[in-house]
């Protein structure tokens, strides 16, 4: 594939698609439209399931498709959590986190010359549960549950502050390490 053509892909299109849902599903959640942000959600959702398999059928993986799908996923993330931690539903600490843990990967990586990003498996399960600490309360409030309560919604984002944290703390000091 042409450097020209890296960009243009169908695979990078569902990843901007993610990308656009972002401030969609915090005006959702901040205007309390519970059945409007379940739909935001569950679409992103789809579009991060389809990207990287329209980008394999269609030989169009790239460093810089997987770079852009990650940014795609903390885009969707922080500005969920930061739309339901404006409401109150989760630790006001927890979006500047995604966002900061997200730019280390890349920044570690070196990913802004479009190489290999750099794994971690904490970071992998954080950015899983990143998308369910979104899911829970915009699935509770769109099917009118009461479980879990606010109290336990906002201690699990409480634990992923910490575990962000340490995967954080983690990755700092592998890149520092003299090995």
């Amino acid at each position: 594939m042409s450097t020209g053509r890296t960009w243009f892909t169908r695979a990078n299109g569902l990843s901007l698609l993610r990308m656009l849902f972002a401030p969609a599903l915090a005006l959702a959640v901040t205007d309390g439209a519970a059945a409007a942000a379940a739909a935001l959600f569950w679409l992103a959702v789809a579009t991060d399931v389809a990207d990287g398999r329209v980008a394999r059928r269609r030989g169009e993986v790239t460093p810089y498709g997987r770079l852009f799908d990650h940014a795609a996923d903390a885009t969707f993330v922080t500005v969920g959590t930061a739309a339901l931690a404006w409401v109150g539903a989760l630790p006001v600490a927890l979006p500047p986190l995604i966002a900061a843990a997200f730019l280390q990967y890349a920044f570690d990586s070196r990913s802004l010359a479009f190489r290999e990003l750099r794994r971690s498996r904490l970071g992998h399960w954080n950015g899983i549960a990143y998308y369910v600490i979104v899911a829970v309360p915009v699935m509770r409030d769109a099917l009118g549950l009461a479980w879990p309560g606010a109290g336990l919604v906002l201690a699990l984002g409480w634990l992923l502050v910490a575990l962000t944290v340490v995967s954080m703390s983690v990755r700092l000091r592998v890149a520092f390490s003299t090995e």
